[in-house]
């Protein structure tokens, strides 16, 4: 990546300011308070289910939280959590209530857990995440508040630590909120000089809002005008721009002797390194794609495999990926995906297979909408009332960010280098001793299709036969060169110009 000069870097260092607090709206907290009677209610009607199927229990406690209630039951003594594992369903379809989730046990409880919604939940406004103790005073390299729990507690995590994160739930449950969210922590503790964006958005009208950043924070190709990439052929360029830089940062951390971006920027800072001999500060690159299941399906490997490359070795090297998608189904999160993104953010899903390809495991079936969502960060997975900021309040802190000195352009990607495809052959191909089958073989290209199966099939013999003839077929100007996965070209038009290539290849010999 070819980063700003250092002037310019330092000036925008000293003079630019962090958002401040204030450009995020102050809600006063609505009277949506749990009663008394509501809590009563529902712990009888528990109760009444718990009597039903032969589980004694010593006493049930609750935990209000701003979308749901966390009922704790301690079980009876010589209740095993087997037995009440055996009746989760039925207890869940008792309650007779969208939204409720068991957690049998609490972890470090031993305990058995019932989620259950609110009558009139609450929303978690983003200014009360951002301006908590946790997260101010949290010394995360990327740090990302993201919303608040059954207990009220405040939910923040080290983007660096995950080090990848999906998003995925049905349409409309919150993701692109949660997104919103996500951009609007690292802004809000980070500066340009530390972080840079590349925001892809396949739907184009959801990452939109973010344009103004492009002198800030945005990174993207060179001569490519829109700083949110949303041409299919531009994004598998990004991706495999991302490669490239993702490998030229290792070359900087091994020439230096550190192991991770941390160490090498430390040095960096310190003088300890120079310059001349090719070493600049890394900032942090965040990969944001909005909707990955477009790309996954239509173009397939182009970029599941930069993107599995990225995810498997660029977290050392500060780059870090968050994806999000609507069709949450095995066909586009992968398990070469999965394998890479193992922190996970799941909204509402249709069905009990949903929940499992994203989490591996149930619960995102059992989630209210509107920012309901399970976290999965480690081996922990915790339900979270999604922090929500409205467009007001994204569009206040860009306009601050915007209206700051910056670059005269977005910062730009290393622009890729084709790679020449290699050669199937490494040898000279004499044209002076073809195979008997060379000419028959010719006529079944130029009528059918290209390929070496083909010709095997034909003529029933083995592969290696097949694949000489069609290095012939090469070196004679029949076909054209090896492509890969992708069928070889066919050079000659018609049967007619054939024959004439054909006769000239009969006088040579």
């Amino acid at each position: 990546m070819n980063t700003f000069n250092e002037t310019t870097n330092a000036e925008q260092a000293n003079n630019y300011q962090l958002p401040p607090i204030e450009l995020l709206n102050d809600y006063v907290p609505e009277d949506f308070a749990v009663t008394e009677e509501e809590l009563i209610a529902k712990k009888d009607a528990i109760a009444e289910v718990l009597n039903d199927y032969q589980i004694a229990f010593n006493k049930i406690s609750a935990t209000v939280g701003p979308t749901v209630t966390l009922f704790e039951i301690v079980p009876a003594k010589g209740v095993r959590l087997s037995k009440v594992r055996c009746f989760e369903e039925d207890i869940v379809s008792s309650l007779a209530t969208i939204g409720v989730r068991t957690i049998i046990p609490i972890p470090g409880r031993g305990t058995i857990g019932i989620e259950i919604p609110n009558n009139k939940p609450q929303i978690v406004p983003i200014r009360s995440v951002i301006a908590s103790k946790q997260f101010q005073e949290s010394n995360y390299e990327l740090p990302i508040a993201i919303g608040k729990t059954f207990d009220n507690k405040m939910v923040a995590f080290d983007l660096t630590k995950a080090p990848h994160l999906i998003l995925a739930g049905a349409s409309g449950q919150g993701k692109t909120v949660a997104i919103n969210t996500i951009l609007t922590s690292l802004l809000y503790k980070k500066r340009p000089s530390e972080l840079k964006l590349v925001l892809i958005d396949p739907k184009r009208v959801e990452l939109s809002p973010y344009k103004p950043l492009e002198k800030h924070f945005l990174a993207k190709m060179p001569n490519v005008e829109d700083a949110i990439i949303t041409d299919t052929q531009t994004i598998a360029s990004t991706l495999q721009s991302l490669c490239t830089e993702m490998d030229a940062r290792y070359d900087l951390l091994k020439n230096s002797g550190c192991r991770n971006i941390r160490e090498y920027n430390a040095k960096f800072i310190n003088k300890q390194m120079k310059t001349e001999d090719g070493h600049r500060y890394l900032p942090y690159i965040v990969v944001v794609i909005d909707e990955i299941a477009n790309l996954i399906v239509t173009a397939g490997k182009e970029f599941e495999l930069p993107l599995a490359r990225l995810a498997q070795f660029a977290r050392a090297v500060g780059i870090h990926l968050i994806i999000a998608t609507q069709r949450p189904t095995t066909d586009v999160i992968t398990n070469l995906i999965k394998a890479n993104f193992p922190a996970r953010i799941a909204f509402r899903v249709m069905s009990l297979i949903d929940s499992r390809t994203i989490l591996d495991a149930p619960g995102a079936n059992q989630l209210i909408d509107r920012g309901d969502m399970l976290i999965q960060v480690g081996c922990e997975t915790t339900r979270v009332q999604c922090a929500i900021a409205d467009n007001n309040e994204i569009e206040r802190v860009i306009d601050y960010i915007s209206n700051q000195p910056g670059v005269e352009d977005a910062d730009i990607l290393s622009e890729v280098v084709p790679q020449q495809v290699p050669q199937q052959n490494d040898y000279v191909v004499d044209l002076s001793r073809l195979d008997p089958l060379f000419e028959e073989a010719a006529r079944v290209v130029v009528l059918n299709q290209c390929s070496t199966a083909l010709i095997q099939r034909t003529f029933s013999i083995g592969y290696i036969r097949a694949g000489r003839i069609m290095d012939q077929l090469e070196a004679a100007g029949i076909v054209g060169p090896f492509l890969g996965s992708r069928a070889r070209e066919v050079l000659i038009p018609d049967e007619l110009v054939l024959e004439e290539v054909l006769e000239r290849l009969d006088k040579k010999e």
